[in-house]
């Protein structure tokens, strides 16, 4: 059975650019939506047999309608040309107020064929798919809906989080027991995972969100488990089964994304062996996120310019360069001259981070060579402002009096 995978659309990203004359979009709307066409042509030219979309559709729970219009009209080719879909809830779809439509409400009211919007942990059989698999779907859980689902208000989150998190240990574990052994089946979810990347390569840890347990995801009789929520392309069970796949956002978002490459996944499921192809979004716009700490006020022109790409290679891109220097050179920083070099970029955005330099003064009368080496070292950590300068001191100390 072939699966098609994408997650974090955020379709109406407009945080960059400006609008197409033409259409009357954001720029960089249009970005988002040409990678979506990407995924949706693969969908239909390759006759996948189902979609999995694991969430977070748009930047926000209120879209505006015009871009309702164009997820909408993408979604519905999948189901016109007889595509079962699957939408699950992402964070980003939904509101933190208990009872409110989510994003892609629509989907579900109007009962659109083979579109089916996953709002609850749910288990969806052969004969409900009409396919030879099985889908666990897991949507976020919001804040909201653990403290209602748990009815305490008034205990504290870790505590909650580690109910839920043994409520959904034991419903998947539920569900994969009654499942048919011969089916393959998927797990999908909108979360973190322990032990997953963000961009940065900041690990995932416990804490504000629930997340979800690795031993869950890496569970055996599992044939392939569809992520969304993390935009880091990546796989969380390498070489093993079965795959565990963040596919990451079709577009880059933020510069936390700059060196991220984007892709989709098509992947061949059988029971207990899974080929996953990952699918590389061509066209993606580049970000391109450079800093320098200006170390002299010589030709500060040519250094700024320096860190730069040649102007040829900035064509098109979202271009950030932020500049660490002393305060009395501002007037050195030609940031119209930065313009121009960066003209043929999309967007160009120029940090300005002037530092006043620290200096340790001593009254007119005392001479650094009456100093202790301690006193000494004890004016720099008041000069620095270091909120450390206590503990560093008494180290020092410790350090100073072992020599002696």
């Amino acid at each position: 059975m072939k699966l098609l995978h994408f997650a974090d659309a955020h379709i109406d990203m407009a945080n960059y650019g400006r609008h197409d004359p033409e259409t009357g979009l954001p720029l960089r709307v249009l970005d988002f939506l040409k990678s979506l066409d990407t995924i949706i042509e693969t969908a239909i030219s390759e006759k996948v047999d189902l979609v999995i979309f694991a969430g977070d559709a748009y930047k926000d729970r209120s879209p505006a309608p015009t871009f309702q219009r164009e997820w909408g009209k993408r979604i519905i080719r999948l189901s016109k040309a007889g595509i079962r879909t699957l939408l699950l809830v992402g964070n980003h779809d939904l509101s933190p107020a208990l009872g409110r439509a989510h994003a892609i409400q629509e989907f579900d009211t109007l009962e659109i064929p083979h579109i089916t919007v996953l709002a609850k942990p749910q288990f969806l059989s052969a004969d409900e798919l009409g396919l030879p698999v099985q889908v666990i779907a897991i949507p976020w859980v919001s804040r909201s809906g653990l403290v209602a689902a748990t009815d305490a208000s008034n205990v504290d989150s870790s505590e909650i989080f580690a109910h839920i998190e043994e409520r959904l240990t034991d419903l998947v574990n539920g569900w994969l027991e009654k499942a048919d052994p011969q089916l393959p089946v998927i797990l999908t979810a909108h979360a973190s995972v322990q032990g997953a990347l963000y961009g940065s390569e900041r690990t995932v840890m416990l804490g504000a969100d629930l997340v979800l347990p690795g031993s869950l995801v890496r569970d055996t009789r599992l044939d392939y488990v569809a992520l969304g929520h993390i935009h880091k392309p990546q796989d969380l069970n390498e070489k093993a089964h079965p795959p565990v796949i963040y596919p990451g956002s079709i577009e880059r978002v933020d510069f936390g994304e700059a060196g991220d490459d984007k892709f989709f996944i098509v992947a061949e499921i059988e029971k207990g062996k899974t080929r996953v192809e990952w699918r590389q979004l061509t066209g993606v716009r580049p970000f391109i996120d450079r800093y320098v700490q200006l170390e002299s006020p010589e030709d500060v022109a040519g250094v700024l310019k320096s860190a730069l790409p040649a102007p040829e290679q900035l064509a098109g891109a979202i271009v950030r360069l932020t500049v660490d220097y002393l305060r009395e050179w501002d007037t050195l920083i030609d940031e119209p001259a930065l313009r121009r070099y960066t003209e043929a970029a999309f967007e160009f955005h120029l940090i300005k981070r002037p530092q006043i330099e620290s200096r340790i003064r001593l009254p007119a009368d005392q001479a650094v060579s009456s100093l202790s080496p301690l006193d000494l070292l004890d004016r720099y950590w008041r000069a620095s402002q270091n909120d450390q300068a206590d503990a560093l001191q008494k180290l020092a100390k410790e350090i100073i009096e072992e020599e002696l």
